[in-house]
Order: C-alpha cells, then structure tokens, then sequence
C-alpha cells in the first residue's frame, strides 16, 4: 500500500527486472507524468498507462488530485500473453489517500492505453553516421546438436580469456574480429565473433526481430538512440521514417516481433561491451556479441589500466596471484 496526501506530487520510479515478459503500468484514475527514463531526462508527457519492457526503467510524476471517496489500483500487468497468463501474474497494489473513505472497488481492467514512445531533449539529427549495422534474430534452432539462439548466424560462445585482457597481454586467437555487420543466409554456428567498431564513431544499430517473441536488447557501457521502430524488415528507405529530431537516449530498447527497431550511438567510451537480448530464455542460448573500441591514440586518460585484483583465467591463467 501506498500512503498518500491529496494535493501532493510523488515520484514512482518503476522498473521491469523481470527475464521474460513485458508489463503494463498504471494507477487507476491517475495521470502519469513521463520525466526520465535509465537516467535521462525525457520531454514531460502524460499518460493514463504505460509499457515497460524487460530491463527498462521509468520515472513518473503522479499528482494526487483525484477525490478521497475511495483507494486506488496499482497495477503492474503482464503483456502480449493469453488472458489465463494475465490472470494468473498480474501484479496489485493499493494507492490509499490519507483520508480515503473506503477501500478500492471494482474489477481490475487491463491496460486502457497502448504505451508509446517517449522523447528527449538532445538534437543529434545532423550527425554523420559513420557505419551501420543490421543485426537479426531467428527462433531458436539446433546447432551441432544444442538448442541455441544468435545474431547473425553466430550464436556467441564465451573466449577462455577475457576479450580486453587478450589485448593487453598480446594473446593470439582468444576471439575474432569478424561479427558480420548484416545477415547472410549462411549455416548458423558457435563462435567468438565480436563486433570491430571505430572510436568516436557514430553508428547506426538495426534490431531486426525474425524471432516470435518480443525482445529487449540492451548494450553495456552505452546509452544510444531510439530513431525509428516498425513492423516488417528493415530497409535503407525506413531511414524516411526516423526521428531525427528528440529521440530518447537510454540503453536499453524493445524489439517486436516480425519488425525492427533502430539506434544511434556515438562511440565515447573506450572498451568491450556487451551487447544482448535482456530475455533470460535467448541471452543463455547465445544471443549476444561484444562491441570493441579501442583508442589508436591512448595515453592512459581514455582507458584505466586493469585493477590490482583482476582475475586472470585461458591464456593467462599464469598470471593469478594467490
């Protein structure tokens, strides 16, 4: 339960930590108010419910101007799942008003307003785009006998030695700079392939959703553009239909199935990143690569050198102090 005083604006910070499904949030009879999202400010707007997606983070502002007669819903419901699903793992809680008169009434409702795309503050519109890459997912598939999930046909398999360290240390073979930067219609495989990126780039990233689930992709180290978001596949004309203008930057964005969503990011922050699907059930599978960026110039005021208690294993194992 929420306790409350009529007239004040609250805060209510809400997150999806879950592995799979998709939430709809709302408070009966309240009006949202959309201010930040994963640490960004975003342009105020209202809402009366709002989707949030695996991994996502919002921040709303609700006023408590609605009359005391009576408690409010707090509702947290799952979405794009059958109504037996959505009986059984919706979430409830209560909005009480200090001088609420009565208990809430009535029968939950599912969502009242499809949610939709929130907008920022930054022009990022003039900006060159340096490369582009088209990275698809499939449904699940057996690859040398095992269920596995990829991207680009490549469904990754972790190094022995970490990607950073091989670098340092000069290690040959720990990983490949190969990551196909669109699909090919080649026999999916296992591999180590990352993706090779230019420092302070600015690169265009298409998630194209072939799988029959929705999916949160998310990347390390980086908040990124959400500009453009449809249904069907992805071509150089759905670049007609971006917005170039207050897009909202954040790291983590949803994919739906049978379309494609795209992002923008400038490449600033030196290192390797992992870049996922947030859903549990294809992020185990193998959904995932890592983009590598690296400083041709560094002088040590781009990149820290690793801590005194990094851990050493693969190819540098003999490195590990006690």
């Amino acid at each position: 339960m929420a306790l409350c005083i009529a007239g004040k604006t609250y805060r209510f910070r809400v997150h999806n930590v879950g592995i799979s499904t998709s939430l709809n949030f709302r408070i009966e009879g309240h009006n949202l108010l959309l201010v930040e999202t994963e640490g960004r400010y975003t342009s105020q707007q209202n809402f009366t419910s709002f989707d949030i997606h695996v991994g996502q983070s919002y921040s709303f502002l609700v006023t408590m101007d609605q009359n005391a007669t009576k408690d409010y819903y707090i509702v947290a419901s799952a979405r794009f799942v059958n109504e037996s699903v959505w009986q059984r793992v919706t979430g409830v809680g209560v909005l009480h008003y200090s001088n609420s008169k009565g208990p809430v009434t009535g029968k939950i409702q599912q969502q009242v307003e499809l949610g939709r795309t929130p907008k920022g503050l930054f022009h990022y519109g003039s900006i060159n785009v340096t490369e582009t890459y088209v990275i698809r997912s499939l449904p699940p598939f057996r690859i040398n006998g095992k269920r596995l999930a990829t991207l680009n046909g490549i469904s990754f398999v972790n190094p022995d030695t970490q990607i950073r360290l091989a670098d340092l240390h000069h290690v040959k073979g720990a990983y490949k700079l190969d990551f196909p930067s669109k699909p090919h219609d080649t026999t999916p495989k296992m591999d180590r392939s990352i993706i090779n990126a230019t420092y302070r780039g600015f690169v265009e990233v298409i998630f194209q959703n072939n799988d029959t689930k929705i999916q949160s992709f998310h990347m390390d180290g980086y908040a990124f553009y959400v500009v453009g978001m449809d249904f069907g596949l992805w071509t150089e004309s759905s670049r007609s239909s971006y917005n170039k203008w207050d897009a909202i930057s954040r790291s983590t964005t949803e994919v739906y199935p049978g379309g494609w969503t795209a992002v923008l990011i400038s490449l600033d922050n030196v290192g390797v990143w992992n870049l996922r699907v947030e859903n549990l059930d294809r992020w185990y599978l193998g959904r995932e690569t890592y983009m590598r960026i690296v400083n041709p110039e560094e002088n040590g005021k781009t990149e820290l050198p690793p801590p005194d208690n990094v851990l050493y294993c693969g190819a540098l194992k003999s490195l590990q102090k006690e």
